[in-house]
């Protein structure tokens, strides 16, 4: 028989609620961006660029470095999505160790494992940070639009942050946990 956990305190549910919502708002604007910017590019170099070569007018009615932009969209997008798949708990799970410890540990080693998935996720973004330090020394800038390409890389340390500390959460306070896929239908 196992014990529900305890349920966490009101401020942090508000946090990792309004927290996942920012993040599934930043998502689907990237993803709907790019869906529109695609959309908008095919339908003015298909539809209206053949009406221009007919009249003669030179250029294309495609939208400028729509491929570029759709890019950089959805680095954001995926890695927000990182944080969203955390929330949710539908990310990969190997189901590797599972049933190793008896029922009666599980509740300890589900802690156990959300603080180093935490510890994992931190080094990660550490890493990225790095990537993104290194552009930023550089000066790398992107390409068609000349501004730094940082801002847009911040996105893959950020991500990985999401989830590090959200699985601090859970380790703090398991009740905050996503039910695994199996039970969530």
């Amino acid at each position: 028989m196992s014990v529900a956990p305890a349920p966490a305190p009101a401020g942090a549910q508000a946090v990792v609620a309004a927290w996942h919502s920012v993040e599934c708002l930043i998502a689907v604007a990237a993803f709907g961006f790019i869906a529109v910017v695609l959309i908008v590019d095919v339908a003015g170099r298909e539809l209206l660029t053949p009406i221009y070569r007919a009249f003669d007018i030179q250029g294309s009615a495609g939208v400028f470095a729509a491929q570029k932009m759709c890019v950089y969209a959805l680095v954001i997008g995926s890695f927000c999505g990182v944080g969203v798949a955390t929330a949710t708990g539908s990310h990969l799970l190997p189901r590797i160790g599972f049933g190793w410890v008896s029922k009666e540990f599980a509740p300890t080693m589900d802690r156990i494992a959300d603080l180093v998935s935490g510890l994992f996720f931190v080094g990660v973004a550490w890493f990225g940070w790095v990537y993104v330090e290194s552009s930023m020394q550089a000066g790398l800038r992107a390409q068609a639009f000349d501004m730094p390409i940082w801002p847009i890389q911040l996105a893959i340390p950020l991500g990985f942050l999401s989830a590090a500390v959200r699985y601090f959460f859970f380790a703090a306070w398991p009740a905050l946990r996503p039910l695994p896929p199996e039970f969530q239908e």
